[in-house]
Formats: C-alpha cells, sequence, structure tokens
C-alpha cells in the first residue's frame, strides 16, 4: 500500500469531503474517488457511507484512521533514515534564533544534531524575530528560527512547531489578580512585555486587535529584550508578564508563578523556519528535516 493513499483516505476522512481532499492533495476527484475504491477493496470493507452528497465513517473508516497517523509516520522516518545511510554532512551551518527559541527550543535540538553530524561546524546568532530575518537577508545566516505572525514576501517560513502564550505573575507578587480576567481587565494592571520586533508582543498586539485593544492602552512598565529578564523582573515587581508557556514550566511546576487565565483570548503561534526563497537544500535542508524528526521530543 503507499503512502500517498493513505494520505488520500485521511484527507477524505478529516474533512469528510472528496471535493475538499482533491483541493487539498492537488489531484483530481476522479484520482481521489479511485484511491479510495482501491483501498476498500483491499481491505474488503467500506471505509465511507454516502448519504446524499454527505460522507460519514464507517468503522473500518474510523478503524483506519485511528492507524494512520502512525503509519505515515513510519513511512516518513523510514525515507528519512534511508536517506541518511547514503549522505555524509560536512561543512559550515550558521543558524539565527529569535530569543524564546534559541534558548527554551533549540539547545536540546543542537546538541543531538551535533552528535548526528559531528562534521557540520554549526554557530548560532541570537535576536529577536525581527533581527533573524535581517541576518537572512545580509547573508549573515543561513537558516533562520522565528516567532511571530508577521511574513515577508521574499523569505520562505515553514512551520515546525506550536507555542502558547500565557499570562503570569510570580506567587509571592502583591498583585491580587483572580484566575482569570477579561481583556478588558488588562488596561488596568501593570505589565512588562518583549520588546519591539519580538515574536511575542507580534502575537500579544494581533491577540488585543482581535478585542479592539492597542498596545498603547495598555499599562506597560517596562519592555524588555528577553523572557529570562521579565521572569526577574516579576520576581522583584508586582506586575504581570506574558511569555512562552514553554519558558515557564519549571516555574510553574515548582509552584512559584501561576498563570491568570485571559478569557475568550487565545495567544497561539506557530515557531518558523525561515530561508531566502529558492535557497532551500543543503546542511539547511538536512537541519531542518532533523528538526522536523526531533520536534515530537520539543
Amino acid at each position: 500500500m503507499s503512502d500517498f493513499r493513505l494520505k488520500v483516505f485521511r484527507s477524505v476522512a478529516k474533512n469528510l469531503s472528496f471535493t475538499k481532499a482533491s483541493q487539498e492533495l492537488f489531484v483530481s476527484q476522479p484520482a481521489i474517488t479511485k484511491h479510495i475504491q482501491e483501498l476498500e477493496s483491499t481491505y474488503q470493507a467500506r471505509l465511507f457511507d454516502r448519504q446524499g452528497s454527505k460522507i460519514s465513517l464507517t468503522e473500518a473508516g474510523k478503524l483506519l484512521l485511528e492507524h494512520c497517523d502512525r503509519i505515515l509516520e513510519d513511512y516518513k522516518q523510514l525515507e528519512y533514515e534511508m536517506h541518511l545511510l547514503h549522505n555524509e554532512y560536512t561543512g559550515e551551518l550558521k543558524l539565527g534564533a529569535s530569543t524564546t527559541i534559541a534558548q527554551y527550543v533549540l539547545p536540546p535540538l543542537l546538541g543531538s544534531f551535533i552528535r548526528k553530524f559531528s562534521q557540520v561546524n554549526l554557530s548560532l546568532l541570537n535576536g529577536n524575530s525581527r533581527g533573524i530575518e535581517t541576518a537572512l537577508q545580509e547573508h549573515r545566516i543561513d537558516l533562520g528560527l522565528v516567532e511571530g505572525i508577521y511574513r515577508l514576501p521574499n523569505l520562505k517560513y515553514t512551520t515546525f512547531l506550536e507555542d502558547e502564550l500565557v499570562a503570569v505573575v510570580h506567587t509571592k507578587s502583591k498583585l491580587s489578580l483572580p484566575e482569570e480576567i477579561t481583556p478588558e481587565d488588562l488596561q488596568k494592571i501593570p505589565l512588562v512585555l518583549r520588546e519591539r520586533g519580538s515574536g511575542t508582543l507580534d502575537v500579544i498586539e494581533r491577540s488585543l486587535s482581535g478585542h479592539n485593544i492597542k498596545l498603547s492602552n495598555l499599562n506597560v512598565l517596562m519592555y524588555l529584550g528577553s523572557t529570562e529578564s521579565i521572569k526577574l523582573f516579576l520576581e522583584n515587581a508586582d506586575c504581570m508578564g506574558i511569555v512562552s508557556i514553554r519558558s515557564i514550566f519549571k516555574e510553574l511546576t515548582a509552584g512559584t508563578f501561576r498563570v491568570v487565565e485571559i478569557k475568550d483570548m487565545s495567544m497561539l503561534r506557530e515557531l518558523c523556519f525561515v530561508q531566502l526563497q529558492g535557497q532551500e537544500g543543503g546542511l539547511s535542508q538536512a537541519f531542518m528535516q532533523f528538526a522536523m524528526h526531533y520536534d515530537r521530543k520539543l
């Protein structure tokens, strides 16, 4: 059975539409139907119930969907490891990463990469997202890793992880806040936030705009250049910060910080690789492929 046939089934099953699967996979609708029919023939079972223009999964379809993602992941892992057998990577790879990624995501990944590709000379530039994109455009780095929501048209972005921002206060803070607040409450609470140009602040601004609140409406005591400085600031000031959940995990577990929920205001973002358009391949591609297979540990 080909992995593409499984991809067709997964797309139809998750969209519950042959038309949407056709659009998603850039394959004709008759070809989608043929792949599903061949799967049904292989298993001698109907995978979908058809009621007019609507479809639903049969019990056999639900069973196949349960296994589908794992099988496709195994195919992907096999292809990756077979590829490694025939390639020895050497040379220099200059990475650039925004602060959150450099501090809380990359270190274990870099260690594993160096063990696997000992002949590669790896370096890392740290800065905020806008600075990393500038370094890439000026050819000071080969591959960037950034957070945030804004995209420059001459750069190519590839998502590799999802992240969430949360509002936190120190448990010894004199700032009295309930477990949940409203977006409007943010305008009255003293805050410490990341600096302009950071992907973190981009996401906060976008989330606020969904509630018709401007950054200038907030009571921001300080803008700081790193999450670590925000955490130290919070230990010594009665205010609230907004940071990546990845950056505060240990402190939440230890009970030194607590999360303050903001009602109906999610602050989700994608962590992305960023490259110059048309310059894919080589060590940059090898690092991206390695990270994509490592991401289950991140």
